[in-house]
């Protein structure tokens, strides 16, 4: 079950992170792949910070910011 929540969560992160991040994108399926992997990368990211996530909320923060990061970088490697 924790892996559905993971994956909801991660689809959710890269929806909003697309909404955030405008400009020339990867498309709704192609973001929301991303948020998926940026939530591993969000973790990644607070592990190595310090921070952690607690609750829904928290690891939807975590996600985003994981999916942002990602998305930034690839738009960088896309130019």
């Amino acid at each position: 079950m924790s892996i559905l929540w993971f994956l909801l969560i991660g689809i959710a992160a890269g929806w909003l992170a697309g909404q955030l991040m405008r400009g020339g994108g990867f498309g709704l399926a192609g973001d929301l792949i991303v948020g998926v992997i940026g939530a591993l990368l969000g973790g990644f990211l607070f592990g190595l910070l310090g921070l952690s996530a607690y609750g829904m909320l928290g690891q939807l923060v975590t996600a985003t910011v994981g999916a942002i990061v990602l998305l930034f970088v690839l738009r960088l490697i896309k130019r």
